[in-house]
């Protein structure tokens, strides 16, 4: 068995359902202390439900150096039916050519390479040019309140530098490497409240249907061109999730209406700008509303630059493939982390079974994964080296 794939199942045979860590964060500890990393662990929360969060780093003695994070999460999502497991999710299970179990994909066999790559890297360099850190959190899945924005804000605080920063979310598609994401939509959440007088269905002229209000502005809002996107991103998209009104009787108007909507947002718009450009259009149809906002996150974009040069030639190098920078799909840690990063990628492996039933990662995948985390440790090495020569 390679180390990587030895480490994966260890990490999931700890049951470490949001926000439980399950003693994930003690086993990379006990796999980095001995390269020389100072593990500082940054837990935060309530006592009935506290997150664990790790810090790592290996300072480089150059002056200069850089620091590369490799961040992700511990935690994993409830497991669902067991009966509709075809093994226990928490017992690493191998099979057709898979290995099963609930965070093999989302993300443990990414933080396994992360390990033994770091480990491999320091068998054969003494030191690095850069510094080497890793970011890790039970609280991803989550919430997302007491995890890596902590730990950013704590990094912020003290001023800690960061330069680039790769997280381990399944990135790929249909084959690893063939994605990689390089940016995020932002996210902006609403709760809309329209007020309208309850009264007896049979006497309309003597209420105010609340439903009827807004079915107009509704039309309107779901038509609306918010921007075009870029090169980078797609338009801005809004999205109603849920639509309540009424008593649950047949004969009442309801007093009120409750819509819950959400943006994913391009960098050409901004949460404050959708937010007038919404409001704007229920002020005109003259409702009598209410609206709970909650920003779950900005978008954030890494352009071309070293960082993603690196990670591209280290996917080609080791699998072939000329790999497709994306900003799709949800959200991610990494948006905490580019307040602080300028540079900051996500890659992993394919993500064609996370968060269902019978999850897996293909084993062909696990140390082919590894050795892609490893190459990029090696040109970054490369590449410090050279521009300490000039």
């Amino acid at each position: 068995m390679s180390p990587t794939l030895d480490l994966v199942e260890q990490l999931i045979a700890c049951p470490s359902v949001t926000p439980q860590d399950a003693q994930c964060l003690s086993l990379i500890e006990q796999r980095l202390t001995p390269l020389g990393f100072l593990c500082e662990r940054m837990d935060h929360g309530p006592a009935d439900g506290i997150v664990s969060n790790l810090w790592a780093i290996k300072r480089s003695a150059s002056p200069h150096a850089k620091t590369l994070v490799f961040a992700g999460h511990t935690d994993v999502v409830p497991t669902g039916p067991l009966n509709q497991w075809h093994s226990d999710p928490f017992t690493p299970t191998h099979r057709d050519g898979k290995l099963f179990g609930r965070g093999a994909s989302d993300m443990k066999t990414s933080l396994a390479a992360m390990v033994v790559a770091a480990e491999e890297f320091f068998q054969s360099h003494q030191s690095a040019d850069f510094s080497l850190a890793f970011l890790l959190t039970s609280d991803e899945e989550g919430p997302s309140v007491d995890g890596t924005v902590k730990v950013v804000e704590a990094l912020k605080e003290r001023g800690e530098p960061l330069h680039w920063c790769i997280v381990g979310e399944p990135t790929s598609v249909h084959h690893l490497g063939d994605m990689v994401k390089n940016g995020r939509r932002g996210t902006l959440s609403g709760k809309l409240t329209v007020k309208g007088i309850q009264g007896h269905i049979a006497y309309p002229q003597l209420a105010r249907n609340p439903v009827h209000q807004l079915a107009p502005a509704l039309a309107e809002l779901t038509s609306m061109a918010w921007d075009a996107g870029n090169a980078y991103f797609q338009p801005t998209s809004w999205q109603v999730s849920n639509i309540h009104a009424g008593t649950g009787a047949n004969n009442v108007i309801p007093g009120e209406v409750v819509v819950h909507f959400n943006f994913r947002f391009s960098t050409e718009s901004t949460a404050d700008s959708l937010k007038h450009r919404l409001e704007e259009v229920l002020n005109r149809h003259q409702l009598e509303y209410s609206i709970q906002w909650t920003l779950g996150g900005q978008p954030f974009i890494t352009t071309p630059g070293d960082l993603l040069a690196v990670v591209q030639q280290a996917i080609t190098h080791c699998t072939g493939l000329q790999t497709e920078l994306s900003t799709t799909g949800g959200t991610s840690d990494a948006r905490f982390i580019a307040q602080i990063c300028p540079q900051v990628i996500e890659f992993g492996p394919p993500n064609d079974s996370i968060h269902q039933i019978n999850e897996f990662v293909r084993l062909n995948d696990i140390d082919t994964l590894k050795n892609i985390y490893l190459q990029v440790l090696v040109q970054l090495q490369q590449q410090s080296l050279s521009a300490s020569v000039a």
